[in-house]
């Protein structure tokens, strides 16, 4: 391992809802994609993603909540296109916050455990 970032703690925060529906960093992930080029299958493909997964993943999220996450338009003269809806801006913005907290939060213990951790172990 080369990256600095890499060898740090980092905590993963990921919300299990009781229906067994869950929203982690791979669905924020997937959000700022979209957000960046438009389009599903781009975004998919910007995390090495089929297009049928990222799509049934977007899928996911706009059933997990009251309000579309993503909204898409098929082809056309334009080819289509995805696009966060204000709820989708929100919950990205939100859960982005949430993570921020948790390592503000968690900051002190991961530093104690880094201090613990035997570096000559690399696995898991």
């Amino acid at each position: 391992m080369t990256d600095p970032a890499a060898k740090t703690l980092v905590p993963v925060l990921r919300i299990s809802f009781p229906d067994e529906d869950r929203l982690g960093h791979g669905k924020m992930e997937l959000l700022e994609h979209i957000r960046s080029t438009g389009s599903i299958s781009a975004a998919g493909r910007a995390m090495d993603m089929s297009y049928r997964r990222a799509w049934l993943l977007v899928s996911e999220m706009n059933r997990m909540f009251c309000e579309l996450v993503v909204e898409s338009q098929r082809g056309g003269q334009k080819g289509g296109g995805a696009a966060l809806t204000p709820f989708g801006e929100e919950l990205l913005q939100r859960f982005r916050r949430m993570e921020r907290t948790v390592r503000e939060s968690l900051a002190e213990d991961l530093a104690w455990l880094e201090g613990k951790r035997n570096p000559s172990h690399g696995g898991g």
